[in-house]
C-alpha cells in the first residue's frame, strides 16, 4: 500500500529532458522514498548510479541490474572506442560488447564536438533506461526507474558548454606543456 502513496506524490517526468527544470530534486525524492520504502529497498535506491563499477553485483532489482550492466557496457565500449583512436590496448575483459553498444561508442567518439557526443549520449541512456521502464508504476522496480531517470537528468542539466571548453583548453595546454594535467574551473 506504501507504494501507492509514494508513487502518487511523485510528480512526472515523462516531459522532462535536458536542459528541463525539474519537478522535484532529488533530496526530496530520496526522502519520500526512505519514509515510504522497506529497509532492502531502501539500500538498492541508495545505490543507485550512473556509473556503476565493472565488476557488477546483484541489486536486488531487474531493472538495476539490466541498468547496470548496460552502463558499465557502455562505458567500456567507449573505454575500447577511445583507446582505439589513441593506438592503445583496452580490454574490456570477459564482457561480451554488443554490436548496438559498439557502434553507439564508435559514433559519440568519431564527434569532433564534446558536447554534442555526450548529448548524444545522453539521449542513448535516456531510451534505453526507457526500455528497462516497467509497466506498473506501483512497483518497485518503477520507483528505481524514476531514481535513475532522475539522476540522468541532473547530470544533463550539468553540462555547461563553456567550462567544458575552458577545461578543455586547460587539459590540452597541460599536455603540450608537459605539466601535470589539472582541470581548472
Amino acid at each position: 500500500m506504501s507504494l501507492y502513496y509514494l508513487t502518487a506524490q511523485l510528480p512526472s517526468l515523462d516531459t522532462v529532458g535536458a536542459g528541463s527544470p525539474l519537478p522535484i530534486t532529488e533530496e526530496r525524492f530520496v526522502e519520500l522514498c526512505h519514509r515510504f520504502l522497506g529497509k532492502k529497498a531502501r539500500q538498492c535506491l541508495d545505490s543507485l548510479t550512473l556509473s556503476p563499477p565493472r565488476e557488477i553485483e546483484r541489486s536486488g532489482s531487474s531493472l538495476v541490474n539490466a541498468w547496470n550492466r548496460g552502463e558499465r557496457d557502455l562505458r567500456l565500449a567507449l573505454g575500447v572506442m577511445r583507446a582505439r583512436r589513441m593506438k592503445k590496448a583496452f580490454e574490456p575483459g570477459d564482457v561480451a560488447l554488443s554490436e548496438e553498444i559498439l557502434k553507439t561508442a564508435q559514433t559519440a567518439a568519431e564527434m569532433t564536438n564534446p558536447m554534442e557526443a555526450e548529448r548524444y549520449l545522453f539521449q542513448y541512456r535516456l531510451h534505453f533506461l526507457e526500455s528497462l521502464r516497467p509497466v506498473d508504476i506501483f512497483a518497485e522496480d518503477y520507483i528505481f526507474y524514476y531514481g535513475l531517470k532522475l539522476k540522468l537528468v541532473l547530470h544533463a542539466n550539468r553540462f555547461d558548454t563553456a567550462a567544458g571548453k575552458l577545461a578543455y583548453r586547460n587539459i590540452y595546454n597541460s599536455i603540450l606543456n608537459g605539466d601535470r594535467l589539472e582541470v581548472l574551473s
